[in-house]
């Protein structure tokens, strides 16, 4: 085979190989908005923003903060990085909050959703003490101009999100709310 035959099947290999991987990664977020459960999430302030690096929005939930006494079952006894599965209940308002959590994956039940948190560092101690967790749902890229509107609606507590939960308990952000009327919403693809 010629050399630039063989550099020709070597990059078409490689093009390849980056658009399957682009194609997973953009189709499992879509299969995750398409038939993943959803639950209102009601944002809390976030203080300050890097104005280097884009139009977004950092985003914090009240279901960033479980409580200790939320938390059900074995606590860690090493050091090291953890998850917790958090189990989100609609309350009467619509917005979700958390019920329960576990170092260890929660049972489905019926009226409720179970999001995983990313890893996060954790040390044992003889307190058993809150956990401040993250899902990868805490920043959301606006259109160039529109960041300060929504951080303005954050910081007044009138921003809610929709977030679609798959069944892993991995979440994703499906749509934005001010004061109750959606101003975003993810494609479905």
């Amino acid at each position: 085979m010629k050399p630039s035959l063989r550099f020709a099947l070597a990059a078409l290999l490689v093009c390849l190989a980056q658009t399957a991987a682009l194609a997973y990664m953009v189709l499992g977020r879509a299969a995750i908005l398409r038939s993943g459960e959803t639950v209102m999430l009601r944002t809390a302030p976030v203080d300050p923003r890097d104005l280097l690096r884009g139009d977004y929005v950092i985003l914090s939930y009240d279901v960033s903060t479980v409580p200790a006494s939320a938390i059900s079952g074995a606590w860690p006894k090493e050091e090291g990085r953890q998850s917790l599965w958090v189990r989100l209940v609609k309350g009467a308002d619509g917005v979700s909050t958390v019920s329960e959590a576990a170092f260890q994956p929660l049972p489905v039940l019926a009226g409720s959703v179970v999001a995983k948190s990313l890893p996060f560092d954790y040390w044992p101690s003889d307190t058993k003490s809150d956990q401040r967790v993250s899902y990868g749902i805490e920043r959301y890229y606006v259109p160039e101009g529109e960041g300060r509107a929504l951080e303005t609606a954050r910081d007044s507590e009138t921003l809610t999100v929709a977030v679609s939960v798959g069944g892993d308990g991995t979440a994703q952000l499906r749509a934005l709310y001010r004061d109750g009327t959606m101003v975003y919403e993810e494609p479905l693809f």
